[in-house]
């Protein structure tokens, strides 16, 4: 496991080196390097120089290598992953003066982003949301079921290309798009009121977004960078949490103002105390809580957030770099993602306590989850981004909580998507070569690959729509649309232009898949 690990992590540094030069803003002076970093390289590399979504570019991780060889992957980039080639955007001695500070940077200190700082950073942009429309300015259904979010993270990270965009997934029609200056990363909508949705960017900016205008009302920033966000089942609230600094914060979703910050810190599963980045934040349909995993720390707690003070309970030793997860059964189980164990752990969300680690294959990365009813059977299915010698999606039985199968599929992958009225759980390919364009789809029947489709650019984060009918699937990086596939005959009905799309959001996933509930369950919780 650990070769595996490592050999991931260098795979990733070789890769995405190249986003430490997210702008073409002219690096004039040595002494310029520090901050074109932190404005243009830190939201994906870390502002302390020890990685977020790219890997950590310091002294440290750059020892012994050719800077020929690093100015090379600048400057050629990489089919694989998000940053493109930077030949003819910046100068040689730019793309030398960037490598030649790096090398030289040790990993900074955390820096801090205090509740004041959070405070400060709030902006207004409609101060009267009472002049905003009555109802939606463009045809959708009543609900907003059929909306689908997407964010579109522009060609480096930054600048005009980065938004989130709205499309109705009943006409694959873009219905609106909110500008937010960096990568957007993760939409939610708000379960109590279809009019909200909540959008954060690399930079850990959350925008709170009037789907009726398609207007950022307000926005604030909740930390460095750090992708966890979850709104709580009567949208009163939201929780964010970051990489930099180790911090969570509560906020009003009416004000953005924030209520409550937390220091992530604990005894990991080794016996030590570490303080830790934020891994996923997620609210139940079932309770008033949110739960949020210590990346570092191996622990997941649940925060009362209707009782005074947001009360903590600590939910220790589930697994070593915690990251992803999704919920079943109502909101009461969370099933989380365990890196370095290679392990899914199962946590009882209503009793509070850690029911069993199942095997994951090798990274487990289970994306927004899939949860599905076959045959009477809860199965959920995980997918894995290791760099293995054996690439597999596990399936589990989840009321038995046990595995049922892990299928082999042609790659690493990111993320699994199912719904109850379709009849294939598709995967994202990561892996590198051509496979990286690719969408696999395993019968969810008989748990085998049944087709293998191109989508025309790099494959990311397969979502159906909110009745099933469709799949639509990111053609990031390369391809610069997404793409949509008729669920049952997997023919290409259409595709939407948009610069790098990555995470899409189905607003139906508030019903059944990120708030706890597959349509088969819809009727038992109404």
């Amino acid at each position: 496991m650990k070769k595996t690990t490592i050999r991931l992590r260098k795979n990733l540094l070789a890769s995405s080196i190249i986003m430490l030069l997210s702008s073409g803003v002219a690096l004039a002076k040595s002494d310029d390097m520090h901050q074109i970093y932190q404005d243009n390289c830190a939201s994906c590399h870390g502002s302390d120089h020890g990685g977020y979504l790219a890997p950590a570019l310091n002294a440290a991780t750059l020892k012994g290598r050719s800077p020929t060889a690093l100015r090379t992957i600048v400057m050629a980039g990489s089919f694989d992953t998000l940053m493109p080639p930077f030949y003819g955007k910046l100068s040689d001695d730019e793309i030398r003066g960037v490598i030649k500070h790096l090398q030289e940077t040790p990993k900074q200190p955390n820096p801090a982003w205090t509740i004041d700082d959070m405070k400060k950073s709030l902006k207004v942009y409609v101060k009267d949301e009472s002049t905003l429309p009555a109802k939606p300015t463009f045809q959708i259904d009543d609900k907003f079921e059929n909306l689908i979010g997407v964010a579109a993270r522009g060609k480096y990270g930054r600048g005009e290309g980065s938004k989130a965009i709205f499309i109705n997934s009943a006409t694959h029609q873009k219905v609106g798009e909110v500008a937010t200056g960096t990568a957007a990363h993760i939409i939610d909508f708000n379960p109590a009121n279809p009019r909200w949705a909540y959008v954060k960017t690399d930079t850990a900016e959350i925008f709170k977004v009037d789907l009726y205008s398609m207007k950022a009302v307000r926005s604030i920033k909740t930390g460095w960078n750090g992708p966890g966000m979850g709104v709580s089942r009567d949208g009163k609230y939201i929780m964010a949490g970051s990489f930099v600094p180790h911090n969570a914060v509560i906020l009003d979703a009416e004000t953005l103002e924030p209520l409550k910050t937390f220091e992530l810190e604990g005894i990991d599963p080794d016996g030590k105390h570490v303080s830790s980045d934020s891994g996923m934040i997620i609210g139940t349909p079932y309770a008033d809580i949110f739960a949020i995993a210590l990346e570092n720390a191996g622990q997941v707690w649940v925060v009362d957030y209707k009782k005074e003070g947001f009360p903590v309970t600590k939910i220790e030793k589930v697994g070593r770099h915690l990251h992803d997860a999704f919920l079943t059964h109502g909101g009461k189980k969370l099933m989380i993602a365990s890196y370095d164990d290679s392990i899914v752990a199962a946590i009882d969300l209503e009793k509070r306590e850690l029911i069993k680690q199942l095997p994951a294959g090798c990274v487990p990365h289970v994306g927004g989850g899939s949860a599905v009813v076959v045959d009477g059977r809860t199965l959920g299915f995980g997918t894995n981004f290791g760099d293995c010698d054996k690439t597999v999606v596990s399936v589990w039985d989840l009321d038995k909580m046990e595995v049922v199968k892990q299928v082999p599929v042609s790659g690493g992958t990111e993320s699994p998507a199912a719904h109850a009225n379709a009849p294939y759980v598709a995967v994202d390919i990561i892996s590198k070569d051509r496979r990286a364009r690719t969408v696999q789809l395993i019968d969810k029947k008989t748990l085998e690959v049944a087709k293998t489709l191109d989508v025309g650019g790099h494959a990311y984060f397969p979502e159906y729509s909110a009745d099933g009918k469709f799949l639509y699937i990111s053609a990031g990086y390369n391809g610069d649309e997404v793409v949509v596939y008729d669920s049952n005959s997997l023919q290409k009905v259409a595709s939407i232009p948009m610069e790098s799309p990555a995470g899409i959001f189905s607003r139906g996933r508030v019903k059944y898949m990120t708030r706890g509930l597959s349509p088969d369950e819809m009727e038992q919780h109404k």
